[in-house]
């Protein structure tokens, strides 16, 4: 990589994050951190924000503009790429957006750039996950982001219907099918549902918190363990 571009992409980086440690910008660029300080200070000499120190981390300071992102025809294949598959395996909502998002990616393309990204031959196809889970997919995300309890019914595996009073915490992908990761208030641990298998959701009033023992964060370490 050509050291402009290693420092275009420091900024890219930076911007994209709330805080930028200088060997996460090392792993990316696959240079040493030793390089990305030197880098850092001589972005910071010729005029561009970057607030933060080695061995603190980088932010970049408001008011800091990039010109307009052009694409390489590797990168303009991967947005279309993300945007097929989003429409078939993202909720309804997602997948609008992405398309709409695409749309605007492809707009100020260039001809052979926007001509290679469209003729990616990698398709999804349309049966993939049936309406009625992709709809489920997204009251439960919208109902992460809210951090809503929720009450619902759930079949497992022998079909055995239950009534679960849970926090939902995140929706994972697994190639096949959605499960949801919620903290269940009925068991009183964590637990994982698949989004096929629940028949109904209603949202509770209020809504919940952070509490140790609960999060996601303490989710994805017992996950880790257990593996």
């Amino acid at each position: 990589m050509r050291r402009a571009d290693r420092l275009f992409h420091i900024v890219q980086l930076i911007r994209g994050r709330r805080l930028t440690t200088a060997a996460f910008l090392a792993q990316r660029l696959e240079v040493s951190e030793r390089t990305v300080y030197r880098d850092v200070a001589d972005l910071q000499h010729q005029g561009v924000p970057i607030e933060g120190e080695a061995g603190v981390g980088y932010r970049l300071g408001a008011g800091f503009e990039l010109p307009p992102l052009m694409f390489s025809e590797g990168e303009a294949r991967a947005l279309v790429a993300g945007a097929r598959l989003a429409q078939t395996w993202l909720d309804p909502a997602l997948a609008r957006e992405a398309e709409q998002a695409l749309g605007k990616i492809l707009s100020v393309l260039s001809g052979p750039t926007r001509a290679a990204a469209e003729s990616l031959a990698l398709y999804a196809p349309a049966f993939a996950l049936e309406p009625a889970t992709q709809q489920r997919l997204q009251t439960l995300r919208e109902a992460v982001q809210a951090r809503r309890r929720l009450s619902i019914r759930y079949r497992d595996a022998a079909d055995q219907s239950s009534q679960r009073s849970i926090r939902p915490l995140g929706c994972f992908f697994w190639g096949k099918v959605w499960t949801l990761a919620a903290w269940c208030e009925t068991r009183q641990a964590f637990r994982r549902f698949r989004v096929d298998r629940i028949d109904d959701v209603q949202a509770q009033e209020g809504v919940f918190r952070d509490e140790a023992g609960k999060t996601l964060a303490d989710f994805l370490r017992q996950v880790g363990a257990t593996r």
